[in-house]
């Protein structure tokens, strides 16, 4: 047995040394070479759209380096919690890296504390914590400078705006187990059984995940936008053909995160974006200032709609819902789909882009191929190489009591009767 152990282990090994030349490859070819820990700019590949190369490789080096970490370190080494949620939220809403931007040989933390407010020793405790991780570095002693990995902090990065949506998160997680208790919660797949509601009703308040103030629907939308590069969504633009699509319809399309630079890339493309009707005028708002010309030469159309209650325009070839089946249970999501599949002609198709999970266990029900299987002797799910997918999971629980699925989880909810 530790024969065979061992040999896991250097298998593992391997698959840390081969995805990180991979992913070294993947920055060389750009020209600009493999990034610095501590560099202070981003990367160009930080900023292009189509990383999915990349991300395959950082899927088997993160899965492959926590596993190895979990056979060799002591359970109670690996079992440990961590407040960089709670440190990142301090950085995010005191400007840190916004002031750090101005000083890029760094500041110290003195004069940072002063200028956002702080006390300067639990300021470089968060700072130092924050460092750790590569977030943030101390220079010399008591002085600060950005990071590559800070500068997504910045108030005008709209990953940075992903933190701020996040900021309540923790309080919802902390009730989680009283929900699954609750006679009322307990069993329930109602959205307004989620744990975030047992939370609120805790604090006397009753009001409803998208109920926003415009501040609130601002970040809303642009931490939307920050989602499509934590996710690498817009990998959906360069592998997807949409070449051969004349027309697609955003289903719930916010303010267009990826409608957007698909007008941009595509000019034959007609896009019709379809929300509620105050964001589609928020929607509007935001097309004028960042893809005039699409809306200059008639290519974008704006129709708002509830997708509970409504279809959307009969007839386009791509029903395109991104990030939309997660935030409803099954009950609604398969609405959703019902009313979409009325507007659908014989030869449109409904492209649906969420997250999906696989088991750690090998699913005769499902066709393996290199995207969706790790290498031995990984875990079949790349373990925490898909951590970005089950945390997603478990907020989409905290927030509205649904989830991300399966892929047999969507083939249910895909069964939709044809009702007319």
């Amino acid at each position: 047995m530790a024969e065979l152990n061992e040999v896991k282990v250097e298998a593992l090994l391997d698959i840390i040394n081969s995805s990180a030349r991979e992913a070294m490859g993947e920055y060389k070819k750009t020209g600009h070479g493999v990034p610095g820990a501590d560099s202070s700019t981003f990367h160009p590949l930080d900023l292009a759209t189509d990383t999915l190369a990349l991300r395959q490789a950082i899927r088997l080096l993160e899965g492959a380096c926590h596993q190895l970490n979990a056979i060799l370190a002591p359970p109670q080494h690996t079992f440990v919690h961590n407040y960089n949620w709670a440190c990142t939220d301090v950085a995010v809403r005191s400007r840190i890296a916004d002031v750090l931007d101005k000083h890029p040989e760094g500041l110290s933390v003195d004069a940072l504390a002063n200028a956002v407010n702080l006390d300067k020793t639990k300021t470089a405790r968060v700072l130092r914590a924050l460092s750790l991780r590569g977030c943030f570095k101390e220079v010399e002693r008591d002085v600060f400078a950005n990071t590559r990995l800070s500068l997504i902090l910045k108030s005008t990065n709209n990953a940075g705006c992903s933190v701020r949506i996040q900021q309540p998160f923790p309080k919802y997680g902390a009730v989680l187990y009283e929900t699954m208790t609750d006679q009322e919660f307990a069993r329930s797949d109602e959205t307004d059984k989620s744990p975030r509601a047992f939370a609120l009703r805790k604090e006397g308040i009753n009001n409803g995940f998208w109920e926003m103030d415009d501040e609130a629907r601002d970040v809303f939308h642009r931490g939307m936008m920050g989602f499509v590069d934590i996710q690498g969504a817009s990998a959906v633009l360069h592998h997807y053909p949409w070449d051969s699509v004349s027309s697609m319809v955003d289903v719930g399309s916010g303010t267009g995160a990826i409608s957007t630079p698909l007008a941009k890339m595509f000019p034959h493309l007609r896009i019709t974006n379809q929300d509620l009707p105050d964001i589609i005028v928020q929607a509007k708002n935001t097309w004028e200032k960042n893809a005039s010309e699409a809306l200059l030469d008639g290519r974008v159309e704006f129709v708002p709609f509830n997708f509970f209650e409504e279809s959307p325009v009969v007839g386009k070839d791509v029903y395109y819902l991104r990030t939309i089946l997660h935030d409803w249970p099954d009950a609604e999501s398969t609405t959703i789909l019902r009313n979409v599949r009325k507007a659908m002609g014989p030869n449109s198709r409904v492209l649906i882009h969420d997250c999906v999970l696989f088991h750690t266990f090998e699913d005769p029900g499902i066709a393996a191929n290199e995207f969706s299987k790790a290498p031995e002797p990984m875990l079949l799910n790349f373990g925490a190489g898909s951590h970005t997918t089950y945390q997603l999971d478990m907020t989409m629980w905290f927030l509205f009591n649904s989830k991300e699925r399966t892929l047999n989880e969507f083939k249910i909810i895909a069964q939709v009767p044809f009702t007319p």
